[in-house]
């Protein structure tokens, strides 16, 4: 995976402004239900969501992937590169105005690497633009 997880940054630090770094991430393959535990914070218990396909704990410096990620799959390595813009956040220091605005920077770079492959969001994961935009807009609570 380490060749891979190179070349991936490479891409995002060249297309997207962000830091090349010489370390890499670790990376952990989790059942679905602690995928879902780790994404909402270590809470277990919280009922299935098949829309959690990756996580990013910027304290361990590790990326969770689901344990049927396949990296011959173009829309499972869609999941890393998204997941692969919060480690970069993270190591470059990137404050945001809310949390859920550092995703926007993490859906732009899995659109484009989806695009590469004649997919976008909408097609892979059923992210259509309204959906984008309350998932990356700072709301008012």
């Amino acid at each position: 995976m380490e060749p891979l997880i190179n070349a991936i940054m490479l891409w995002l630090s060249l297309n997207f402004a962000l830091p090349l770094v010489a370390d890499q991430p670790l990376v952990r393959h989790v059942s679905p239900d602690r995928l879902v535990a780790i994404h909402y914070g270590g809470m277990s218990g919280r009922p299935a969501d098949p829309t959690v396909l990756g996580a990013y704990d910027a304290h361990y410096r590790t990326i969770y992937l689901r344990d049927d990620w396949d990296s011959r799959n173009a829309t499972d390595v869609s999941v890393l590169v998204h997941e692969l813009v919060h480690y970069l956040q993270d190591r470059a220091g990137t404050s945001f105005e809310c949390p859920v605005a550092r995703e926007a920077p993490a859906y732009a770079a899995q659109q484009r690497w989806l695009e590469f492959y004649g997919t976008d969001l909408h097609a892979a994961f059923g992210i259509d633009a309204m959906t984008l935009k309350l998932r990356t807009a700072c709301l008012p609570n």
